[in-house]
């Protein structure tokens, strides 16, 4: 079995319609993060070499649409949220690596509301682009409908 280094990748074994698993999104991800899916104020400081960074809410919510469930924020110093998803049991992040070794606390998150997060223009504009990359790169897999 594949090591994952997101947080949660070991119990995140939930699968959405095509039968693909955080795993398996992750992995496609990782193959269509570039610097104008992060977020403008760490734009800079993406690299191919921390793909995650600033990718967290465009994520999360392509997340939720795949397989349904909550976004939750980690507040951070800054004020600014860290979102990940929990659908049911299962909490996982697929960002979380672009904190290097820092823990972060996934208990008594508040819910983050993609109407507020897409208020901003440039965030859906960054979703909308991550999500055609991602839809294209899916369809490029064998996939099968149940």
């Amino acid at each position: 079995m594949k090591k994952y280094r997101f947080y949660g990748w070991e119990n995140a074994v939930i699968q959405d319609k095509h039968g693909l698993t955080p795993q398996d999104y992750y992995d496609l991800l990782s193959t269509v993060w570039c610097a104008e899916t992060c977020a403008p104020r760490l734009r800079e400081k993406w690299t191919p070499d921390n793909p995650t960074l600033g990718q967290c809410s465009v994520t999360a919510f392509l997340m939720q649409d795949c397989f349904g469930g909550q976004v939750l924020g980690v507040l951070r110093p800054n004020g600014n949220y860290h979102c990940f998803n929990v659908v049911g049991d299962c909490v996982f992040d697929l960002t979380s690596e672009q904190f290097g070794d820092e823990a972060l606390d996934y208990s008594d998150c508040p819910e983050q509301l993609r109407d507020v997060h897409f208020a901003k223009e440039e965030k859906r504009l960054r979703y909308e682009l991550l999500k055609s990359r991602l839809l294209f790169a899916r369809s490029a897999l064998p996939l099968t409908d149940p």
